[in-house]
């Protein structure tokens, strides 16, 4: 395949825009990594115009993929952490072109952390541990175990992630193989969560009273970056919250994640005088 896709590689290595060509083979029969296909051509451009491209191919036996993905949206991906596998490519894949080392300077970045935001992703990512945590523990409350069980194995695999960005490195497809050497209590809670014979009503409760923990102990530093963003001016609403550049990246988890910051002390809510005399404006602010 590799062979095959030598005349497009090259010819988009021409393009004054291309920044960077890697080729990603598959690793085992149905590799997810590779969305199945034997092989993944990523050309990184400089042109904006249109974020994604993508075409496929085939030489009559083996199939594969091309993504010409410009630098912004590759840098979002990063940033969000919305493209695990988009990493796994990064780090893993061979490099073919590399103009002015874009390539090296980026793998070089990712495990650096300074440019992709370290403060901003634990942010995200907490949010997003809370959200499973609150919701998984509202389906428990109402004795809806399976579904608690689903938001809490989603809960987790946030809380696995925050755990490695703490340590400055980049989350991997394999998160739970870097989980294990990092923090190998994580690890064990979600190895007891799926593998004990425990009844799942007791394995979901003892999980819960431990998430607790270890959402307290990551709420200041996890917290920092939207509270960064609040320190920028006196009073924030939600609106101009969810308008901010940085601050609209939490998305569906910004209110919920402002009301458990409000609920652990972190933001106050400020109460202002609206049109109607029975009911105010409710915004935000740090001290």
């Amino acid at each position: 395949m590799e062979q095959v896709l030598r005349p497009i590689y090259q010819e988009r290595a021409s393009f004054p825009e291309t920044l960077g060509v890697i080729l990603v083979e598959k690793r085992c029969k149905g590799d997810p990594v590779t969305d199945t296909f034997d092989a993944i051509l990523l050309i990184i451009t400089a042109d904006e115009e249109i974020p994604i491209f993508t075409k496929h191919y085939t030489d009559g036996h083996e199939k594969a993929a091309m993504h010409v993905i410009s630098e912004k949206q590759l840098k979002k991906w990063l940033l969000l952490g919305s493209q695990r596998k988009v990493v796994d490519w990064l780090f893993y894949g061979r490099v073919y072109f590399d103009r002015n080392e874009f390539v090296e300077n980026l793998r070089r970045e990712m495990q650096e952390y300074p440019f992709y935001g370290r403060k901003m992703k634990m942010g995200l990512e907490l949010s997003k541990l809370v959200r499973g945590y609150i919701e998984g523990k509202t389906f428990f409350e109402q004795g809806n175990y399976m579904d608690a069980y689903h938001h809490v194995v989603k809960s987790l695999h946030h809380l696995a992630r925050l755990a490695v960005i703490e340590t400055g490195l980049f989350p991997e497809v394999t998160v739970w193989s870097q989980v294990k050497k990092i923090d190998p209590s994580i690890y064990k809670l979600y190895e007891e969560l799926i593998t004990s014979e425990e009844p799942l009503e007791k394995r979901l409760e003892l999980l819960f009273l431990a998430s607790e923990f270890f959402i307290h102990h990551r709420t200041a530093d996890g917290a920092r970056h939207i509270m960064d963003v609040l320190a920028t001016k006196e009073l924030w609403t939600i609106q101009e919250l969810h308008e901010h550049e940085e601050a609209r990246m939490y998305s569906i988890d910004l209110e919920v994640y402002i009301e458990f910051l409000i609920d652990k002390g972190f933001i106050q809510v400020v109460q202002s005088e609206s049109k109607n005399e029975l009911i105010f404006h409710r915004d935000y602010r740090v001290e």
